[in-house]
């Protein structure tokens, strides 16, 4: 999307409307089923003029009906279900519902819902997300992002904004960019073991930094961070000098890691390859979503710890298999700094 979007209004009227070229629009299905109630797929189906009476049926049942409607952005592949929720501070749909919405078989298919909603405690903005298992994080980086393009869409909004949002892991600050790109002040990295929280001891300056952690007979390095949500970072294992990420068979791996003992509000889990000082590799698997593209506060945590462990620079390109992220840990003012994409996938509704 080009930074000089139309509205939201208008962009969504045009998805639905029939242009003189064909357009793509979301079907509207049902988000309320019974047990045994036909489960189907959210699909996109192709529109074009002059518009048919099945059409025409369906836009004025779209009109007539109580539906949700969103929009679907990608951060690096990291997608989520945006909804604009900024009439309430209640979400628009439970944590069952949101997990039935993120579903890729029967739903929309995401790694989360994230809801607009009026700002408090004086934020412009406050911002809450669902995962996919209906789990609510504390924030998400590559969330931040999409909202942010999508408050540009709802606002209208030109050329370079900022503004506050305040989040579960306290106020975040993005900056739309001339090029598109939102670079995001996350905030100061928590480091003392118990505010992450986990119960591994501290190994350098109230810090866990690689510490030795069991997984399952297996000794793992690992350096733990919270960057509003908690993170345990590795570059390798005791018998495992240089990791290979692309190796690695995340989904046997991360649950193990994600529900260990040693992080009683479970984490997420960052899996680090270092290619120079400058340039990290890493795979992700992220607390309530599993397996994702990317991960933004992880892509933090990881030159977070990198520096930590003497492995890298402040600033850092980190590349997850979305897409690479810039992030710079500022010594100065001790706030880091990540500058990633985000884009509209499509438009849609669902019957609510």
């Amino acid at each position: 999307m080009s930074p000089a979007a139309t509205s939201f209004a208008a962009a969504a009227a045009a998805t639905f409307a029939a242009p003189t070229a064909p357009s793509r629009a979301c079907v509207l299905l049902p988000l309320h089923g019974g047990p045994g109630a036909p489960r189907r797929a959210v699909a996109s189906v192709a529109v074009s003029t002059p518009r048919s009476a099945a059409a025409a049926s369906f836009l004025e049942r779209r009109e007539s009906e109580r539906a949700l409607h969103f929009v679907k952005y990608q951060g690096l592949g990291n997608d989520f279900i945006m909804v604009d929720n900024r009439d309430s501070s209640v979400p628009k749909v439970t944590p069952e519902e949101a997990a039935k919405l993120c579903d890729r078989n029967f739903g929309i298919g995401a790694d989360g819902v994230i809801f607009v909603m009026p700002g408090s405690n004086g934020a412009d903005y406050t911002m809450r997300i669902f995962n996919s298992d209906g789990s609510e994080p504390e924030m998400c980086g590559n969330g931040v992002r999409c909202f942010a393009r999508f408050i540009s869409e709802l606002e209208n909004l030109q050329g370079t904004h900022s503004f506050t949002i305040h989040t579960g892991a306290g106020p975040i600050i993005p900056e739309i960019q001339s090029d598109g790109q939102v670079k995001v002040d996350m905030g100061k990295p928590i480091l003392s073991g118990p505010d992450i929280p986990t119960k591994l001891p501290a190994t350098k300056n109230k810090a866990v930094v690689q510490a030795e952690l069991d997984v399952e007979g297996r000794t793992w390095h690992v350096t733990c961070v919270s960057m509003g949500n908690p993170h345990c970072v590795t570059f390798g294992a005791k018998d495992l000098k240089v990791l290979q990420v692309d190796d690695l068979k995340l989904s046997e791996i991360g649950p193990k890691f994600e529900h260990h003992e040693m992080f009683p509000a479970r984490t997420n889990t960052e899996f680090v390859q270092v290619l120079s000082r400058s340039h990290l590799k890493m795979r992700v698997w992220e607390r309530g979503a599993g397996a994702t593209l990317a991960c933004g506060t992880g892509a933090c945590a990881v030159v977070v710890a990198a520096v930590l462990e003497g492995r890298a620079e402040r600033k850092c390109v980190v590349d997850l298999p979305g897409g690479p992220l810039k992030i710079e840990w500022r010594e100065d003012d001790n706030h880091v700094y990540m500058t990633g994409p985000a884009e509209a996938v499509f438009y849609g509704s669902v019957a609510h």
